[in-house]
């Protein structure tokens, strides 16, 4: 278990190149496995759950060469294993779903179990296995499920009952190489689900409808390599704002993709925080009001609600809760995706901040409260975590955040880019 040691109440300033994308990342890697021509991969953060998909991947034969200064890595599937006998799937990622598709294709046969990555409550396989269901395959029920595939996957169609990212991956990647076509009603949309649609794309795949909730995909029969860049993070990106803020900084993210933080930036807006551009180059200065923006309806409370895009991100909903116990005024939250995602609060009113708890989706924080130094556990989810540092740097004096590793599957320099914008924090590894 690691924990971050932290000695707040510094202002954080300086700049910052966010890396690349998690969650596009690994669905890339993943559909590297649709061929056995060279793939090239640039801008790949070196983070915990890439690491282990090459270690996955290069047991199952494939060569894999990966300069992680650079973040560059070559993928070369075509000694992939036929079985997985005596090699299990990743372990300790909710992410390792996304192999599904394509290592069903090569190895015919395969067992699953509902692996998770973190604890935002239920996160289940049934709709992953649908989808397969969709294109052909055979699936048995029991622990652990079953799954087999004979020949080729073909076309389907399939409206999700919720806009399920990683089912929509899972539904591109089998789509993609089935005989006919096939069509995905309620597709999520995310930048990340943009990124593996434009990778297909490259591929040779034939897919229409990107960035809409309709994707519609014509099956070839092969797929050739290429070489992409993974995109920056908006998760990254918004997590170094959102510090800057907090800690009463200045913090430059560059290559920050203005035309996916509409939404975002107005949700920085109703806490009283600006959010500017220079170009590519977002920007959070000193002067700040820090005050909740009183809604036009004044009888309701201001709120900020996070669902799949092009909702406000529920990742980053910890974040905007982490500043608003910063800002004068009041602030409903509203998480429409997980039952599991203010598990966290606890910790967070150790600080001395004032939440209140309205039922397992929605909160009410009441912000500028006077708050404290103190030793904090971190959930095994990521911005929650963050949001806990948040907290810690803004507040002068010693503060612990135990179990923080989990920030690590998500931000491969998350202290050294903290250290350079002037931050007192370091990693302590314990044993539990």
């Amino acid at each position: 278990m690691a924990s971050l040691c932290v000695h707040g109440g510094k202002p954080l300033s300086g700049s910052i190149t966010p890396s690349g994308n998690k969650n596009a990342v690994l669905p890339i890697f993943c559909a590297t496995l649709l061929t056995d021509e060279t793939v090239i991969l640039r801008n790949v953060p070196n983070i915990t759950d890439v690491q282990k998909l090459v270690h996955f991947f290069e047991t199952m034969g494939s060569q894999i060469e990966w300069d992680r200064e650079e973040g560059v890595l070559r993928v070369d599937h075509s000694h992939f294993r036929d079985t997985l006998e005596g090699v299990a799937l990743p372990e300790g990622m909710r992410s390792a779903v996304l192999l599904l598709p394509a290592l069903l294709r090569r190895v015919g046969t395969l067992e699953c179990s509902n692996t998770k990555g973190c604890a935002l409550g239920s996160r289940e396989l049934d709709p992953h296995l649908e989808a397969l269901h969709v294109f052909g395959a055979t699936v048995s029920t029991g622990e652990p499920i079953r799954l087999t595939m004979s020949g080729r996957y073909r076309g389907g169609r399939l409206w999700q009952d919720y806009m399920s990212v990683t089912t929509t991956e899972n539904f591109l990647m089998a789509a993609a190489l089935a005989e006919g076509e096939s069509a995905l009603i309620n597709a999520a949309s995310e930048p990340h689900v943009q990124d593996l649609c434009q990778f297909l794309i490259r591929m040779g795949a034939d897919v229409e409808g990107v960035g809409s909730s309709l994707l519609r995909i014509r099956g070839v029969d092969r797929l050739h390599g290429t070489e992409t860049s993974i995109s920056p993070d908006h998760h990254e990106i918004t997590t170094f704002l959102a510090l800057g803020a907090i800690t009463g900084g200045e913090v430059k993210v560059e290559t920050a993709l203005p035309h996916h933080f509409d939404l975002i930036n107005r949700s920085f807006d109703k806490l009283g925080v600006h959010v500017r551009y220079d170009g590519h180059t977002a920007i959070v200065g000193p002067d700040q009001s820090f005050r909740v923006k009183a809604p036009y309806t004044a009888n309701l409370l201001p709120r900020i609600e996070a669902a799949p895009w092009p909702y406000f991100p529920v990742d980053l909903l910890p974040l905007m809760i982490a500043l608003a116990t910063r800002v004068d005024g009041i602030m409903m939250f509203w998480n429409k995706v997980y039952d599991g995602g203010y598990s966290w609060i606890p910790e967070l009113t150790k600080y001395g901040a004032h939440v209140v708890t309205c039922d397992p989706h929605r909160i009410i924080v009441f912000g500028n409260r006077p708050l404290r130094p103190a030793v904090v556990e971190a959930p095994y989810i990521i911005r929650a975590a963050v949001a806990l540092y948040m907290v810690a740097a803004s507040i002068p004096g010693a503060s612990v955040i135990k179990g923080a590793e989990s920030i690590q599957r998500a931000h491969p320099r998350f202290v050294e880019n903290l250290q350079r914008l002037g931050a007192d924090v370091e990693w302590d590894d314990l044993t539990p």
